[in-house]
């Protein structure tokens, strides 16, 4: 059992839990199953928990029996997680009340997600690691699945399903080598066995290399990206936003904490993976992409390039390379949350438009949308002095500095290659012949968030030093 002190730590996963469940016995009792303001309550319950992460001190204290630990690092991941789950869980209202999805449930698995998520990022352990990265990805096989009426919701959920078990396969048999070589699960005793052997067995470098495609699965990274692109396209618009921020951010978390707690003495065995999956990823996402029409599945190959761009910053195996990690995902979040806002907005006479050529004209009968789609695929292109440009700078520098010349290059090639389908969708937006004019946005909400996400990505060269300093003091975190 842990003290007092251990559960105040834990007081942001406690309020989670507390709220899934009492939501959960709350929505059972409502008439028909309705959300009945379930997903406001879980916006605030998530805020509150977001209060209690900026509000406890993360000392690198482990506790209830060096299961998790908390620190810097875990800290500023866990308020994107946060900050991820908020804004797409308040994206998704308007749409779920118009496609007639407003089941309390939704927010319900929402909110578990993120309580895994939280405890992913925390994880200390190879049980405690294992549990929470399932615990976070049963709810999502679920809501990939949430439109029961349609067929390809339905095909997202069970191809995610069915990978994700794979992947959660493949973790485990990872643990248990690794547990079978060194005799402990914990990150602490696993780093001790490996620091005091002259010469590492196959059969714990085998382990490593389990545990690292089970968790690519998750960050969505090459060769284990193939599930991606059709649930992004298949599941609901919301959901896929969800997917693409949240969870992404604390799946990369885990793989730093992983690489960086237990395997920090095999940083030369574990750099040339890294250095495979970020070359792969960004040369598949970035040419994949340039073929097409739909802008979710342009989303998707995106978030597959955007991988290998921070996985540039985790080659490095420095502290610098961690500070680009950081900088890279809380501007990626940002910039997802927001095109996928300007996604849920593309609407004719109440239907839900997805193709990129929808967008023809865009810039002279919706002028503000188009602005806000602009910047988010200027932003994504690199362009300075944009947001997106600053992220893969600090990841490249670490790279340069580390003397990975060859991984900058192709990721500074693949920026320029991947700027053309960004510019194409810019092209498309204010020289192509004007289609119907857009809908109304389906809610206020969807307005506000994608106006916040443009401001931050055009302004944010005014003043970064939030974001900088906050990375620098995470990335320290991790180097005691």
């Amino acid at each position: 059992m842990g003290s007092a002190d251990d559960f105040l730590l834990i007081l942001p996963e406690l309020t989670l839990l507390g709220a899934a469940i009492c939501l959960l016995i709350y929505g059972v009792f409502q008439a028909k199953g309705t959300d009945a303001g379930i997903t406001g309550l879980a916006a605030v319950f998530i805020g509150v928990a977001l209060v209690f992460v900026l509000a406890i001190a993360d000392d690198g204290r482990e506790v209830f029996e060096n299961l998790l630990i908390f620190d810097k690092f875990g800290g500023f991941m866990k308020a994107l997680v946060l900050v991820g789950a908020i804004l797409s869980l308040v994206m998704s209202y308007g749409y779920r009340q118009r496609e007639g999805l407003m089941l309390f449930e939704y927010p319900v698995l929402i909110l578990f997600a993120t309580l895994g998520m939280l405890l992913m990022i925390s994880a200390n352990d190879l049980m405690s690691l294992y549990l929470a990265v399932e615990l976070q990805s049963l709810p999502l096989y679920v809501i990939a699945a949430f439109n029961r009426d349609s067929q390809k919701s339905g095909e997202a959920g069970l191809k995610y399903f069915v990978l994700g078990a794979l992947a959660s396969g493949l973790l485990l048999y990872g643990c248990s080598l690794l547990y079978g070589f060194t005799g402990s699960t914990s990150f602490d005793g696993i780093g001790a066995a490996l620091g005091s052997e002259d010469s590492l067995s196959v059969g714990l470098v085998v382990g490593m290399v389990f545990i690292c495609s089970g968790l690519a699965f998750k960050v969505s990274a090459v060769p284990f990206h193939m599930w991606t692109p059709d649930v992004y396209e298949g599941a609901p618009t919301p959901v896929t936003a969800f997917f693409a921020s949240a969870p992404k951010v604390a799946a990369v978390a885990l793989f730093v904490r992983v690489l960086f707690d237990p395997f920090s003495s095999m940083v030369s065995d574990w750099q040339q993976l890294i250095i495979a999956i970020s070359i792969g990823s960004m040369l598949l996402g970035t040419f994949a992409a340039i073929y097409q029409t739909n802008f979710k599945r342009l989303m998707a190959y995106s978030s597959i390039g955007n991988i290998g761009f921070a996985f540039v910053g985790l080659a490095a195996g420095t502290e610098e390379g961690i500070k680009g990690v950081i900088i890279f995902m809380t501007i990626y979040l940002i910039m997802t949350i927001g095109s996928f806002g300007c996604i849920l907005s593309m609407r004719v006479r109440g239907e839900m438009l997805e193709s990129i050529d929808d967008l023809a004209g865009l810039g002279r009968t919706n002028p503000m949308m188009a602005g806000a789609i602009a910047i988010m695929m200027f932003s994504l292109a690199g362009i300075p002095p944009l947001a997106g440009f600053f992220g893969k700078l600090y990841v490249f520098l670490a790279a340069v500095h580390t003397g990975l010349y060859f991984l900058a290059i192709v990721g500074l090639l693949t920026s320029v290659v991947g700027a053309f389908y960004y510019l194409r969708v810019v092209k498309i937006l204010y020289f192509d012949e004007a289609k119907e004019v857009f809908d109304k946005p389906i809610g206020r909400e969807i307005t506000v968030v994608v106006t916040i996400s443009a401001i931050f990505v055009l302004l944010f060269f005014l003043y970064p030093s939030p974001i900088l300093i906050g990375a620098e003091n995470a990335a320290a975190g991790l180097f005691p």
